[in-house]
């Protein structure tokens, strides 16, 4: 990384991905110069703790981002839409947590370990993508066995936390929980459902073709990181009564032949993944030994025996960390070690 430092924007800052991606910049000595952070009014005058000081949180208007070099939005997808344009208009490069940019072929939609060389294109608009929390880790999964084997179709299905959804669903399981042990009725705002001590099949909205929006980013961003639209996707996207982390079941079919073993031996030498898998002696990834970990947890590796060349494994991850939060920060930690200095 270059020596000088860069003047920092975080947009969402007092939300649950805006504070992890202050945690997370403080953690890996980010070369922070002027660090802004800035919300709505709900939350403008707020003060954020950064490097033993105490940071006054600012309103989100168009002129905060003069001399800034990066901004880390996570403000909501509409807001990205009016405030992102306006700072790389001002020369502040943006790296977007939210779902506006992610399709657009203009803009780079990037996982690290994944696609780096993505990134040059930022100086289209000035934007980078950050993608789908769920897609995130099943890419950084996928990315050596599509390399050595080709895959040809996944089928996903995602246990998916509730800090996925913010904030408020996470107050929202702690208040059910309590409620329903005291006896008393289930008040429901952030989901259409109960989500204590159950599973709802439903993320975003859903599509006129069945699908949530959810289970089609993983479709389309899939294709769009590993930069092959041959590849066969359907997803099920599932909402969980756990606070953090996100798991998934993954089938993969491959083009070429494949064993769980030499899975596995790929998976061990891939960049942010761990293996965690000897389930002779009950080790499995969990999003309960996943959560604040950086890395992409992989086990239950086997073959699929209905398919030719057929993979199954369970993959979990901090969907606020590698998920959003950290991914953002290795966006911006690449692009000025390769693209500032």
């Amino acid at each position: 990384m270059t020596r000088r430092s860069y003047n920092i924007a975080i947009a969402g800052a007092t939300g649950v991905v805006g504070r992890e991606i202050l945690r997370i910049l403080e953690e890996r000595s980010f070369p922070v110069g002027e660090i802004r952070l800035l919300a709505s009014e709900r939350s403008a005058g707020e003060k954020l703790s950064f490097r033993g000081r105490e940071v006054p949180v600012g309103l989100l208007e168009e002129e905060t981002f003069e001399g800034m070099d990066i901004g880390l939005f996570s403000p909501g997808a509409k807001v990205s839409a009016r405030y992102a344009p306006v700072a790389a208009r001002a020369d502040c490069v943006v790296i977007d947590n939210t779902s506006q940019f992610r399709m657009d072929p203009e803009v780079p939609l990037v996982v690290p370990e994944v696609n780096p060389d993505a990134i040059a294109s930022y100086r289209n608009k000035n934007i980078i993508a950050n993608p789908n929390c769920s897609t995130i880790q099943m890419v950084v999964a996928l990315k050596p066995i599509h390399d050595m084997f080709r895959v040809k179709r996944v089928v996903v299905s995602t246990y998916q936390s509730v800090s996925g959804a913010g904030r408020d669903a996470m107050e929202e399981l702690s208040a059910q929980v309590r409620q329903l042990f005291n006896m008393k009725p289930v008040e429901k705002k952030v989901f259409p459902h109960q989500i204590a001590f159950n599973c709802i099949p439903h993320i975003d909205t859903f599509l006129d073709n069945g699908y949530t929006k959810e289970e089609m980013k993983m479709v389309n961003e899939t294709k769009k990181i590993l930069g092959d639209d041959s590849i066969k996707v359907t997803a099920t996207t599932v909402r969980v009564p756990v606070f953090v982390g996100h798991a998934e079941s993954i089938n993969i079919e491959t083009e070429r032949a494949v064993s769980p073993e030499e899975v596995r031996d790929l998976l061990e030498d891939a960049p942010g993944v761990t293996v965690v898998d000897e389930p002779e002696r009950n080790e499995y990834p969990m999003q309960v030994d996943c959560a604040e970990r950086d890395d992409v947890f992989v086990g239950r590796i086997r073959s699929d025996d209905t398919v030719e060349n057929g993979i199954n494994m369970w993959v979990v991850s901090d969907n606020l960390r590698k998920g959003a939060a950290l991914n953002a920060v290795q966006i911006a930690e690449l692009l000025v070690r390769e693209y500032f200095a």
